[in-house]
């Protein structure tokens, strides 16, 4: 009798085996992505869940079969870390040199920003389950989504670059604008400081905050239960609503990008 294994299904294998460059079995799964009716859940599985470019394009991996399905749904994205839901930059990998699980440095920064941009385009609900710390690129990836949901009694929200002297892009600058009030922006940007779900439940940067796990993903998975919109009018909609993004994305990052110093 054959053992059941509990392998990832064959396109997270053949995905991540494509974008990393390398045998898959050298990395760990890096997100996991799964289905209830109409409703699905992607899971970010990487310990921290810390950024990379071989991370930047597990996600696309998934959002590829996302967009590939048909009908109505909604993606609501989460972690299964218990104290993070993302902590930022993989700096780590980005002061290393040499071959790393990371992938190419180099193309980081423009793939990131092209995710954020296909997030924010994406043609279904894109709803954020925050279930630990979002910080840096985390937070960014929370911004993105059209819709978040916290943890109230635990994780931060932060965005400490401006401790670890790396500058905010123009286009991660837009993608936090769309999500909260310019003065929370303001105070969290310059001063670095780690806010609270019940915080930004207050400033409506989420719309609901959770006392605990069970609780945070029923109420994620129930309001994405909630719509039924058409994809083809629902991301014309969103196209419209963040075009301006999409322009700075497309007209100002470049050349900040290829100009990047980080942590001088």
């Amino acid at each position: 009798m054959k053992t059941k294994t509990n392998a990832p299904d064959p396109w997270q294998h053949t995905r991540l085996k494509t974008y990393s460059g390398a045998p898959f079995e050298k990395f760990r799964l890096m997100i996991k992505l799964d289905r209830q009716d109409t409703t699905f859940i992607l899971t970010l599985d990487d310990e921290e869940n810390r950024w990379n470019t071989t991370f930047v394009r597990a996600i696309s991996a998934a959002l590829d079969e996302v967009e590939a399905s048909t009908g109505p749904a909604a993606l609501v994205t989460t972690a299964s870390h218990p104290k993070f839901f993302s902590n930022g930059l993989d700096l780590e990998w980005r002061a290393s040199s040499g071959e790393h699980r990371g992938g190419d440095r180099a193309a980081f920064g423009s793939e990131f920003m092209a995710l954020m941009g296909r997030i924010i385009t994406l043609p279904v609900p894109s709803i954020c389950a925050i279930n630990g710390h979002a910080f840096g690129n985390g937070a960014i990836l929370a911004c993105a989504c059209d819709f978040r949901f916290m943890r109230a009694d635990k994780g931060f929200f932060c965005f400490p670059e401006v401790d670890l002297s790396i500058p905010f892009l123009p286009g991660m600058i837009e993608f936090v604008k769309k999500a909260m009030p310019y003065y929370r922006f303001n105070e969290m940007k310059l001063s670095g400081r780690r806010v609270s779900g019940k915080e930004l439940e207050q400033d409506h940067v989420v719309e609901k905050a959770y006392d605990t796990q069970e609780s945070l993903m029923e109420g994620a998975l129930n309001y994405a239960k909630t719509f039924d919109k058409k994809r083809g009018i629902f991301g014309e909609h969103k196209k419209r609503l963040h075009k301006h993004i999409i322009h700075t994305i497309d007209n100002e990052n470049k050349s900040l990008i290829e100009s990047l110093s980080l942590m001088a």
